[in-house]
């Protein structure tokens, strides 16, 4: 543990002008207000503080920093109260150890109310003013150090879990590289031991010995540099273990299949000298293709700036090499907190990304998180979102992500359950897209399966798997029943019946493996009916005949394009009408089947020949389908009903498609002109309070 004197040294080996009356107090004050409390480990509690302190000063922040880490336990842990810390140590430091406390007490509140508010009091304390985060994470650092300590497995997992998916992602979003790496690594052995002792246990027997090459590598690229006139700093490190075992995970390859186990940094005087270094290794050893990262040219969101390359050295040996100069390299480490080192040193933060000089210029004009939320968008969570079940579990989702990807995110078996989402309390489209500390709760139904509809707007990988999987084994069977159906039509047109055995040698010259493939072929049009009757009775010819159908060739529509006296008809799947893009397909036997041009059925067209029609300037009539999203409540199908008549749209077919919650979906075909006319009639819709989505299908 630090003691007193140590710590002063240690401010004012960075900071010549502290107030050391000032870290005294607080020094001497936590040490009284703690007394005689103990941590896990036996040791007296205001080591804690002390050690976070500590933590804290390797970062160069200022005095007011270095006092609320030291007191930043004390109003939740001892009778102090703020007006004492205020009066004792000024107006700043009790703001910001006030921050940090509330930090801590949304870790101990119950499940329900964590549920409603943590994340909104975690944002709004962050905001405030980001020393109160660098506090924060120095102490759950601290605490992830001594984790050990305590006794209860549950407890270290939950704090290992909780560390993993916010704090560790917190450090990554200001820059904070070193905070984040030991925090996953510390949360890895907790939460994955066996996986983290396999990969050191590798790690070990793969670098035991191999010090000598790595420093011979480094002396090969420091002389490199050197005599090109480039004095760097050279070192090599072996991979986090965390870092291997996710890429293992994402890429599904053996630890074996992880190439580039060994890294090397290397550090520059200048920023040009960075590109220098890079032609030289590039120069001399072949680089990896796809393996080259500009960082510099263009920093990631974090202000985070370097080159990374990969080269293949001796014996095909797989190198990365990060390229940084050394101002870079200080952003890298500790990101945002380097900040207060450029304020003390009277300089500016030009080495940081223009996201991190804006926050630091709104953070030092307003104290109104409102504005600061307004203005900045919490930069560090623009691609990813916490939201939280109403007991208070936390799910991490990608921005965008919807009730649906949390359902699933929450289990599989409640994700192909969902009927319906409350969000805050309220209930909702399952379609809407989720904020930042949302409380979601989702309702759902033994009856329920996945809907082909979600396919639409979820986001997450876990969700679309598993509803393209249901999807397409609901569609197999639905195929194969309607394929049965046009195989018995095609059947009865043979002048003597057939039975399993003629459909089983059919398959056969088919290469079909079973009945439900061969059904699935004809329902796909995979197999035309001639080629099922040839496959069932070799040598039969059998000409398919047009059947009547609903060929819309009424004077009102005329196509240009057209063979005189050729049959056609308006695809019933888009539902083309004047004014829109037109095609048509032509089959032997089938007629021509008139699509819009970017009608998704086209793509099973391939086999077809493609036909360049267009209206007649005479054309005016057709039939449009619409899919109307209303709410579920007395008057708004008439409201609906009454937009269309309006707007001189007939109504021919009407459909309820979906019931979800409080919404209702209809399937509308009304007669219009021309597509300008539809768009009017979807214009109108919209503009209605009581129609949710209104859509041309």
């Amino acid at each position: 543990m630090l003691r007193q004197y140590e710590l002063v040294e240690r401010v004012r080996a960075y900071d010549p002008d502290v107030d050391e009356a000032l870290l005294n107090r607080a020094y001497v004050f936590t040490v009284q207000k703690h007394g005689s409390q103990k941590r896990a480990s036996g040791d007296p509690y205001f080591s804690h503080p002390v050690e976070v302190a500590g933590i804290l000063t390797d970062l160069h922040l200022d005095s007011e920093t270095i006092v609320t880490a030291l007191l930043h336990d004390t109003l939740e842990d001892t009778l102090t109260t703020p007006e004492e810390i205020e009066r004792l140590f000024g107006a700043d430091v009790g703001r910001l150890v006030d921050g940090v406390t509330k930090l801590s007490k949304i870790e101990a509140q119950t499940e329900n109310e964590r549920a409603a508010e943590n994340l909104r009091k975690f944002l709004l304390a962050m905001s405030d003013d980001i020393r109160v985060l660098l506090v924060k994470l120095a102490d759950r650092l601290h605490n992830m150090r001594t984790l050990h300590f305590i006794q209860s497995p549950d407890k270290r997992r939950r704090i290992a879990k909780e560390t993993m998916d916010i704090y560790a992602p917190l450090a990554e979003r200001i820059g904070m590289y070193e905070y984040m790496r030991e925090m996953q690594l510390l949360a890895f052995s907790e939460l994955e031991p066996e996986a983290y002792a396999t990969i050191t246990g590798r790690l070990a027997k793969l670098t035991a010995g191999g010090k000598d090459k790595v420093a011979a590598i480094s002396r090969e690229f420091k002389e490199l540099l050197a005599k090109n006139g480039i004095e760097a700093d050279v070192s090599g490190r072996e991979k986090h273990p965390y870092s291997i075992w996710r890429k293992m995970q994402e890429r599904h390859v053996s630890f074996e299949q992880v190439t580039d186990i060994i890294a090397f940094r290397v550090i520059t005087p200048t920023d040009a000298d960075c590109y220098a270094a890079l032609g030289l290794f590039h120069r001399k050893w072949k680089m990896v293709p796809g393996r080259f990262k500009d960082y510099i040219s263009t920093p990631k969101r974090n202000g985070y700036k370097s080159l990374h390359t990969t080269i293949m050295h001796q014996q095909n040996m797989r190198i990365e090499i990060q390229i940084r100069s050394l101002g870079m390299h200080q952003q890298s480490e500790f990101g945002l907190a380097a900040h207060w080192a450029y304020k003390q040193g009277g300089g500016s933060p030009d080495g940081q990304a223009g996201w991190i000089r804006d926050l630091i210029e709104i953070l030092e004009q307003t104290h109104d998180p409102e504005e600061f939320l307004e203005n900045t968008r919490i930069a560090m969570y623009q691609d990813r979102i916490f939201a939280f079940t109403p007991k208070g579990s936390l799910h991490q989702l990608p921005k965008g992500a919807t009730p649906v990807d949390f359902a699933y995110a929450v289990h599989t078996g409640l994700g192909d359950r969902t009927v319906g989402a409350k969000v805050n309390g309220r209930l909702v489209p399952l379609r809407t897209q989720l904020a930042n500390g949302d409380t979601v709760e989702i309702l759902s139904s033994d009856k329920q399966t996945p809907q082909p509809a979600w396919l639409g707007f979820a986001v997450t990988g876990k969700a679309r798997a598993a509803i393209r999987r249901h999807v397409r084994s609901k569609e197999k069977v639905e195929l194969a029943a309607l394929g049965r159906k046009m195989y018995d039509e095609i059947v009865a047109r043979l002048p003597n019946k057939v039975g399993d055995k003629a459909r089983a040698a059919a398959r056969e010259r088919l290469k079909l493996d079973d009945d439900s493939a061969l059904y699935v072929a004809i329902a796909k049009q995979r197999l035309s009916d001639n080629a099922v009757l040839e496959a069932l009775v070799p040598g039969i010819t059998a000409e398919m005949k047009t059947k009547p159908g609903k060929l819309a060739q009424g004077a009102a529509v005329s196509i240009a394009g057209l063979t005189p006296g050729v049959a056609y008809q308006l695809a019933d799947c888009c539902h083309p009408v004047p004014g829109d893009r037109i095609v048509g397909l032509s089959r032997p036997g089938e007629g021509i089947e008139v699509h819009v041009i970017d009608c998704p059925s086209l793509a099973d067209g391939i086999d077809a020949d493609w036909i360049d029609l267009r209206w007649q300037e005479d054309s005016e009539g057709g039939n449009a389908r619409l899919c109307v999203v209303i709410l579920n409540e007395p008057g708004t199908l008439a409201e609906m009903s009454g937009i269309l008549a309006a707007n001189m749209a007939n109504i021919t077919n009407l459909r309820l498609s979906n019931r979800e919650g409080g919404f209702h979906t209809y399937d509308v075909v009304v007669e219009v002109r021309d597509v300008h006319h539809v768009m009017r009639i979807l214009s109108a819709l919209r503009a209605s309070d009581n129609v949710v989505q209104a859509e041309r299908l």
